[in-house]
């Protein structure tokens, strides 16, 4: 067989990305010098990730890429940028941490890494790791969601934007752009643009957290935490250096995370037209007001839900806190928890577990399916209704004055048919992994556990619950769960492109 993939172009442009991952290791790497804890972990990752990138970025000066190569190289970047980053937490694993043992340590640590990177916010950590581990270590948890919200931004709108299912047509419609990946003259200026906005949307978060420290509403609130809630709120994320996530911190400190995770996962597109004073695409939008409308939905039915439970024991502001505060954690896929909502009413639970699948905005740090292919699929279902009746009518699909086009709406069909495929998939392979070493998960653990980790959600329920982790689960389910977790967040078609031979010698 002849390889007909430039593979060579694929492993430089991923050496280029590998070889600056040395620059934000630095970070954790000054943070641990200045504690005086061991630099060791952070130099070594350091030293790999700068000679392998150098290495890889030597086997090929064509720094253009056709489409197969550019799903090669994200493919590739994912899971070498996580790998990379798992180097830290491995070196850091000492007695009663979660990343101590050859095999187990070393699929915690990949695991700790990939839920990063794909900003899932699936923990192995264990109370004694939050209690523990050096403030570089939770730091690097922090950053390394950061990188993975900024990366998903850059792949989705500046670089790739024509590979991802649906993304490029529909982005286009939404944000009223006759090309989204040429929003400015050049994609280099692109991924200016949106570093721009996701820099600012961070440093706000801080500053506002950091303020409420200030005046006496958030005494926990420290630097270190206002910095480190802001990396993950913007990016959609979930990690918390807090073992309680942020349920660690005072209400008024919940109501202020609420706006960044909702932010993080609207689209920067809309987002650059409402920081230049354009306020028509973002008012005109179906997806955002399709979007924002399912946050008011779901989180006043959370609320009711728990308003209506006798043993809820809650007020009114703490019901519709808690309410709003965790159906928009896992719409928009960040994984926050502001109460532990496993010990909830099944029906609340029921609604929670629903929210999961749908996801925030195309264009955003939100993982998920995704609101605008939801949107499309019942604007495509009305559309079947009403041609049953009137057979001779002619209907197209329309986001806002823009035809959706038949190709477009079967590959979102698809798209969802193949992510429900999947979640079936491993939802059995965790009941069956369990079953085989003798562990206890129940099938709606299961689901949600599944759900969580292939949408790149974070929390689940039961041994995967906001206050718990994922180091119950046999470690062979954690392996599975890496690679699930990696194949989610690039939305399958770039890992399922390769397995096709006719990728390779067509």
């Amino acid at each position: 067989m002849r390889i007909r993939v430039d593979w060579r172009s694929s492993c430089s442009l991923t050496g280029t990305v590998l070889k600056w991952l040395a620059v934000p290791l630095a970070v954790p790497l000054a943070v641990a010098a200045y504690d005086g804890d061991p630099l060791a972990p952070f130099l070594a990752a350091i030293v790999v990730t700068a000679a392998l990138g150098a290495a890889l970025e030597r086997l090929s000066d064509d720094r253009e890429l056709g489409q197969r190569e550019a799903f090669l190289m994200v493919a590739l970047t994912w899971a070498g940028v996580a790998v990379v980053g798992a180097i830290p937490f491995a070196l850091a694993g000492g007695g009663g941490s979660s990343f101590s043992g050859p095999v187990g340590g070393t699929v915690n640590a990949l695991f700790e890494s990939t839920s990063g990177l794909t900003t899932t916010g699936a923990t192995v950590m264990s109370g004694w790791d939050f209690a523990n581990q050096p403030r570089g270590i939770l730091l690097w948890r922090q950053l390394i969601q950061w990188l993975g919200g900024l990366g998903i931004l850059i792949v989705a709108i500046g670089l790739l934007s024509n590979l991802m299912v649906g993304g490029a047509q529909l982005m286009e419609t939404e944000s009223q752009s006759r090309n989204v990946s040429k929003l400015t003259p050049e994609i280099e200026r692109t991924a200016r643009l949106i570093w721009g906005l996701y820099v600012g949307l961070t440093l706000l978060a801080a500053a506002t957290f950091y303020a409420l420290h200030l005046l006496g509403l958030a005494p926990n609130m420290d630097p270190f935490n206002a910095v480190s809630h802001a990396f993950t709120s913007v990016a959609t994320a979930g990690f918390s250096p807090e073992s309680e996530s942020v349920a660690a911190f005072t209400p008024v400190v919940q109501w202020a995370v609420i706006p960044f995770m909702i932010l993080g996962a609207t689209n920067f597109v809309l987002l650059y037209y409402l920081v230049r004073g354009d306020l028509r695409r973002p008012r005109e939008s179906e997806e955002l007001r399709f979007y924002l409308g399912a946050l008011a939905f779901f989180g006043a039915v959370v609320s009711t839900i728990l308003w209506l439970d006798p043993n809820s024991g809650m007020g009114v502001e703490e019901t519709v806190r808690h309410g709003v505060f965790n159906v928009a954690s896992l719409v928009t896929t960040t994984g926050y928890a502001s109460v532990d909502f496993d010990l909830w009413t099944p029906g609340a639970k029921h609604v929670l577990f629903l929210c999961m699948f749908l996801g925030g905005m195309a264009g955003s740090t939100t993982c998920s399916i995704k609101t605008v292919r939801w949107l499309v699929i019942l604007k495509g279902l009305y559309r079947n209704l009403f041609t049953a009746i009137h057979p001779a009518a002619v209907r197209p699909v329309r986001l806002g004055e823009r035809i959706v086009d038949e190709e477009t709406i079967n590959d979102i069909f698809a798209y969802v048919m193949l992510a429900m495929i999947i979640f079936f998939l491993l939802t059995i392979v965790v009941v069956v992994d369990a079953a085989r070493t003798g562990t206890a998960v129940t099938e709606f653990e299961a689901l949600g556990a599944s759900a969580s980790i292939f949408l790149n959600i974070g929390p689940a329920f039961g041994m995967a619950g906001p206050m718990d982790n994922y180091a119950g689960f046999p470690v062979t389910s954690r392996a599975v769960m890496v690679v699930m977790m990696w194949v989610g967040r690039i939305e399958i078609v770039p890992v399922l492109v390769l397995l096709v031979p006719a990728f390779w010698n067509s």
